[in-house]
């Protein structure tokens, strides 16, 4: 196939994949979550029988919502940024064995159930899946709340890294409340070490330096302005986990989830319109 018609393709395919999203968007977006969340739940307290976290589920569930993100990045990813992904998708890999083998950088943890397919009996194949959106996620809604002030490295990267932090004071809560993974000494944080946030400071830098090496800011901050849909994942992200923390009476990290969604509904994000966005209407 000569590189033109590479292009076309590649083209057409993007096309479709912003159009199917385009047209799910609520589906993706609210029920998705909505749904796994009470799954999560009910696998907690022991109601699903032999689908009590069904790995394959989790899984699947996960890359519906991230279709968005898939969607809106996929015509920014060249050369330049594939090897920013690769790069980065080795350094997941790699510091999460060594953070599961040694205790180092985020704390003795160990996965307690199996999320997907386990590398080497011990961490997620779909690693890079559940990673790279945290920061993704953090980093473009930053792009919207900074402006042209994004621009400098000395705000953009603390920026970043602290609403990745951010994240995760949302995340591992509900992770070790509903049984994902725990840690072997507990923690001062819902049982969550503050060793695991100093590591998170760490991989959040080096995955912020890789998305300003692979991506162009200009061309992410046009698309995530134009593309309607590009932070739904972030959306997902607020309605799976903040519910989640709530059952279990974590009410900081229900707050902080809130005000993600409110970042979103400040930045427009929050903005489809039911009865276009539900294919069955």
């Amino acid at each position: 196939m000569s590189e033109v018609g590479a292009t076309l393709t590649r083209a057409r395919v993007e096309t479709r994949l912003d159009d199917l999203v385009r047209e799910n968007r609520f589906l993706i977006a609210v029920v998705f979550p909505a749904v796994g969340a009470v799954l999560l739940l009910a696998s907690a307290e022991g109601l699903l029988g032999p689908l009590n976290y069904n790995p394959y589920l989790i899984l699947m569930g996960v890359l519906v919502m991230r279709l968005p993100l898939v969607a809106g990045v996929a015509p920014l990813v060249d050369r330049r940024a594939t090897v920013a992904l690769l790069a980065l998708a080795a350094y997941a890999y790699g510091i999460e064995y060594v953070g599961v083998s040694t205790g180092w950088p985020y704390g003795a943890f160990e996965y307690t159930i199996d999320l997907g397919p386990m590398l080497f009996g011990k961490i997620p194949v779909g690693l890079p899946v559940f990673f790279f959106p945290l920061v993704l996620n953090s980093y473009l809604l930053c792009l919207l709340l900074l402006g042209d002030r994004a621009r400098r490295a000395a705000v953009r990267l603390p920026v970043v890294v602290a609403a990745v932090l951010a994240m995760d004071l949302v995340l591992d809560p509900a992770a070790v409340a509903i049984g994902f993974w725990e840690y072997a000494n507990g923690g001062i944080y819902y049982d969550v070490p503050v060793s695991n946030y100093l590591g998170w400071v760490v991989s959040a830098t080096v995955a912020v330096a890789a998305f300003d090496y692979g991506f162009d800011r200009s061309g992410l901050r046009r698309r995530v302005e134009e593309c309607e849909f590009m932070l739904d994942d972030l959306v997902s992200f607020v309605l799976l986990w903040g519910p989640v923390n709530a059952y279990f009476g974590n009410w900081f990290p229900v707050l902080v989830a809130g005000l993600f969604g409110l970042g979103l509904v400040v930045t427009d994000r929050f903005d489809f319109d039911v009865r276009d966005s539900v294919p069955w209407r």
